[in-house]
């Protein structure tokens, strides 16, 4: 993200915590006042985007992900048509509780 993203994306939070409508001449204001730059079409991107989602929605959302994916595959019967072969057990490490503490040194 570049740092004209992130100053329009933060111009937008403080415009809608303050319920100031969400505007491209407002965010260049902003932009503007706290003297940084950025290409003209960013304010106008962000606009648009304010004016079709509700910024508070957006913000309560972060972390809601979309539908959930599906069941994984059964798997593929094996060759020859008989039950699969179970996998060999792995052997289990038996570490001295001292070992571990000396590898640090």
């Amino acid at each position: 993200m570049s740092i004209a993203e992130l100053a329009c994306s933060y111009a937008s939070l403080i415009l809608s915590d303050d319920g100031i409508p969400i505007t491209a001449e407002k965010i260049a204001t902003l932009l503007k006042a706290a003297n940084v730059s950025c290409e003209s079409y960013w304010p106008g991107l962000f606009a648009k985007l304010a004016e079709k989602k509700n910024t508070e929605d957006l913000i309560l959302n972060v972390g809601v992900g979309g539908g959930g994916g599906g069941a994984p595959a059964a798997a593929a019967p094996a060759a020859g048509g008989g039950p699969a072969a179970a996998a060999p057990p792995l052997e289990e490490k038996k570490v001295n509780q001292f070992s571990t503490y000396y590898q640090c040194f």
